[in-house]
């Protein structure tokens, strides 16, 4: 019996398809978005067979089922490459304090910001983490996202680590996002071992990093690398440590205060140097000689007030790989919308709307090591789309905080 070949489709009538094949910055006039106008894109099964304008393609799909695109901007699906999305309950409290003057640091220093989350954690089982995320990942699929990071953090301890790990795992298959994990428990020395910081560290190497590839629970193995929280020789240690156990580095870096994170970052190979608020000269140098991915996450500084963001054009500029992402938690950044990131990026960071778009799906998938076809709409793709009412591309940064994804397909399936 021969094998029917997988149903093909045709998206027509779209304004602009953006492929974001482009190169990571707009200089030398190379557009970055790839934008084709008006353009189509067959799709047979789960995968992309091409992409071209609509009269070409009605050509040579004559039979194909059409998918009305009503005048809209067709994209990749988002990638989010930063997220803390498995989490407890949501920590407005302190941000009724930060409202008030409070600064951050001093939240933490009452009990507040990360560890209130292990705290919050610890005491919830494995189905709860599920079901609180659930919806969460409903939110980031309507709001276009298709594949997303999430990070452990808020357990801490090896069982609690562990568990939220699961829970990734299992979210993973219960919703159409791809999820990638990311262990991180490496996130803040927990206040058991406060005076013992040595002894944490020695937890995480010997016993949390080994237990979490034992398992197969994660891909990468990340730090928070910052002044009060794991210094330089701590962060290098658990990285290789990681490292030694099939986990590639990521690296929380920079972000308040400079560090020499990118810098280590680029050192040890690592996927992405995330956050980067405060980066050094010598940590843009590092990053545009290296493949490690400069993950930008405008978001958190926005809503923690700080007035300084990462230095984008800087690093576009100097050749660097630019990803965006949300970093979706309780505490720092309450929002799952890349498209809001993509609007801070282009108002207060120096980027284009298009450079935007692209770093939101093919520089997050290349922070996440997911080949060159993540994130882009070519011939070989993934068949992960996003619709949006728009038309054109420089609209979706523009439309500040307006939800504009009109329908999301996931492997060539709609989603939403």
């Amino acid at each position: 019996m021969s094998v029917a070949e997988p149903h093909t489709r045709l998206f027509v009538s779209a304004s602009e398809v953006a492929t974001c094949t482009g190169p990571p910055s707009a200089s030398g006039g190379i557009d970055p978005a790839g934008v084709v106008v008006p353009g189509a894109v067959a799709v047979q099964g789960a995968l992309i067979m091409e992409v071209g304008t609509e009269a070409e393609l009605c050509n040579r799909y004559p039979d194909a089922e059409r998918v009305d695109c009503g005048g809209g901007v067709l994209t990749p699906g988002l990638v989010d490459s930063h997220t803390h999305a498995v989490f407890g309950r949501w920590r407005a409290d302190e941000y009724v304090l930060r409202c008030q003057g409070v600064p951050y640091m001093e939240i933490a220093r009452q009990g507040g910001g990360i560890n209130a989350s292990v705290r919050d954690l610890r005491g919830r089982s494995e189905d709860d983490l599920v079901e609180l995320a659930l919806p969460r990942l409903r939110e980031m699929l309507r709001a276009g996202t298709t594949t997303a990071e999430v990070k452990s953090g808020y357990g801490l301890s090896t069982e609690d680590e562990l568990k939220t790990l699961r829970a990734i795992r299992r979210l993973g298959e219960l919703q159409p996002i791809e999820l990638v994990p990311t262990f991180l428990g490496a996130h803040e020395v927990p206040p058991e071992y406060r005076d013992r910081r040595s002894a944490y560290v020695e937890l995480l190497v010997e016993e949390m990093i080994p237990a979490v590839a034992a398992a197969g629970l994660a891909r990468f193995c990340d730090v928070f690398m910052e002044p009060g929280v794991f210094d330089r020789a701590e962060s290098e240690r658990i990285l290789r440590a990681g490292l030694a156990h099939g986990l590639r580095p990521k690296l929380h870096a920079d972000e308040l205060e400079g560090s020499g994170g990118a810098e280590l970052a680029a050192e040890l190979g690592a996927a992405s140097a995330d956050h980067l608020g405060d980066i050094s000269a010598a940590g843009v140098a590092a990053l545009a000689r290296s493949g490690t991915v400069a993950t930008l996450l405008p978001a958190t500084l926005f809503f923690l007030g700080r007035p300084r963001y990462a230095p984008a054009r800087t690093l576009l500029d100097a050749g660097a790989t630019v990803a965006l992402a949300t970093d979706f938690n309780p505490g720092s950044s309450p929002t799952s919308s890349l498209q809001f990131v993509m609007t801070a990026a282009c108002s207060r960071m120096g980027m284009s709307p298009a450079e935007a778009l692209r770093s939101a799906t093919a520089g997050g998938a290349a922070a996440l090591d997911l080949g060159e076809n993540r994130g882009t709409l070519r011939p070989g793709a993934p068949a992960d789309l996003a619709l949006w009412n728009v038309g054109s591309v420089n609209e979706l940064a523009y439309r500040l905080a307006v939800p504009l994804c009109a329908a999301v397909w996931k492997a060539g399936e709609r989603v939403h």
